[in-house]
């Protein structure tokens, strides 16, 4: 299972190397950048809150819920898999503000805290779209492989489903 795992990730690079190019860079790298320790996800829960009249509690809820799958996913899961960033990774020019990852590649973190996000901020397709986009620039930017992403995707949504009755 782990050869075919190998080889759907290299299959999506190849695709996504024909896409990369300078103005997609733009778009990708800030991005990815704009979610790093889930600042835009803080941003739109704290915007969330605001349009239901100013309510904090939903506020501090979604932003605890959010701390606590950084935890999960940065510090229990990733520490567990240990999985070896892309081999692209050591040569990366890191521009338009994109940092460098000290944790290991499996789940995405990204992708984890968007769909957890998603999750919590309500059923829009809109939070989803957001989500999937933030979650795909991690493979366009080569910091993970895409099957950290899906299963980051698929945590984040657990995650968010099990938060959601405490966040609303």
């Amino acid at each position: 299972m782990r050869a075919t795992i190998v080889r759907w990730d290299l299959a999506i690079d190849r695709k996504v190397d024909r896409v990369r190019g300078p103005a997609l860079d733009a778009i990708a790298y800030r991005l990815s950048s704009a979610a790093d320790h889930s600042l835009l996800w803080d941003l739109c829960g704290t915007l969330t809150a605001i349009g239901r009249g100013d309510d904090v509690g939903f506020a501090t809820r979604f932003v605890a819920a959010m701390g606590v799958e950084s935890l999960l996913t940065n510090g229990l899961v990733k520490n567990a898999f240990m999985r070896v960033r892309p081999a692209a990774y050591e040569d990366l020019v890191f521009s338009y503000g994109l940092r460098r990852p000290i944790t290991s590649s499996f789940p995405s973190g990204h992708a984890t805290a968007a769909f957890c996000a998603a999750r919590l901020l309500g059923d829009g397709a809109g939070w989803y779209t957001l989500a999937a986009a933030i979650a795909s620039t991690r493979v366009y930017v080569r910091l993970h492989h895409a099957s950290d992403v899906v299963a980051g995707a698929a945590f984040g949504l657990a995650l968010g489903t099990v938060f959601r009755r405490f966040v609303r």
